[in-house]
């Protein structure tokens, strides 16, 4: 009879987490889906087995490098992400089922639909949208016809609507960059800052008669703010885009030494 090996001995390496030996299995032994289905131990468990799991494989890939930093190590979509955000979207869930249970609402008294309300507002995300319906004094009044609008008020700033949203829209297609971080684009990122500045200036704008401002220097800086913040913020990441690649390249080659 042959002497059993190191690699016959059963695993008696004790476990503190009270599960058992075996909890995660290797690559090639790896349970699919049917077969976790029919363990029937649920999300907890199937929770634990991607932490521990991913946590392996981790120090596993960390062990075998030779790179002095390290890269940021990902994982399948499936399972192990798709059993992080179901942990976590279940998390924020109970959060708010239970701040909904302890915290309700105050309800105030019902809505008198013979009186107008003095302010009228969409939802606070809806603002900006607002604020675009109220761009009447930016519809041109054309001598040619007698002094009259070609379009109204109110189709000026549904076309305005449409003007803003479709350029939102269109800008991913433009900047097909793989930059990750706003110093490596300092255009791109000073549009984004423009864009939020103005979205943030039209929210205000659309609650004009609540601002303690004069409409028309309210109008003014609607317009006015956007650029000028674009213009600092492009500057400013300008400025450190140069130390940033300059240590950026630096950790590639060091990470990387050319051959």
């Amino acid at each position: 009879m042959p002497e059993p090996t190191a690699d016959d001995q059963p695993d008696t390496e004790p476990r503190t987490d009270g599960a058992g030996a075996n909890i995660v299995s290797p690559d090639d032994e790896t349970p699919t889906w049917g077969e976790r289905k029919r363990r029937r131990a649920g999300l907890p468990r199937l929770t634990y087995e991607y932490f521990e799991r991913a946590r392996r494989e981790d120090q596993d890939l960390r062990e075998e490098s030779t790179y002095v930093e390290r890269d940021v190590l990902g994982f399948p979509a499936w399972p192990h992400e798709l059993v992080r955000n179901l942990a976590l979207a279940a998390f924020f869930v109970g959060m708010l089922l239970l701040l909904a249970a302890t915290l309700p609402p105050h309800i105030g008294n019902p809505a008198n639909r013979s009186v107008t309300p003095s302010v009228i507002l969409p939802d606070w995300y809806l603002y900006w949208s607002f604020g675009l319906l109220k761009l009447g004094p930016l519809n041109p009044d054309l001598a040619a016809l007698g002094g009259e609008k070609v379009v109204s008020d109110k189709t000026y700033g549904v076309l305005a609507n449409v003007v803003v949203v479709g350029t939102v829209a269109i800008v991913p297609f433009l900047n097909k960059g793989s930059a990750r971080r706003p110093v490596e684009q300092p255009f791109w990122a000073s549009i984004g800052v423009g864009g939020t500045v103005f979205a943030f200036t039209l929210s205000v704008y659309s609650a004009k008669n609540l601002v303690p401002m004069s409409p028309t220097l309210l109008f003014d800086l609607t317009f006015i703010l956007p650029p000028i913040t674009a213009a600092v913020a492009f500057a400013v990441l300008k400025t450190m885009r140069e130390g940033y690649m300059y240590d950026l390249n630096r950790r590639y080659y060091r990470l990387r030494p050319p051959k």
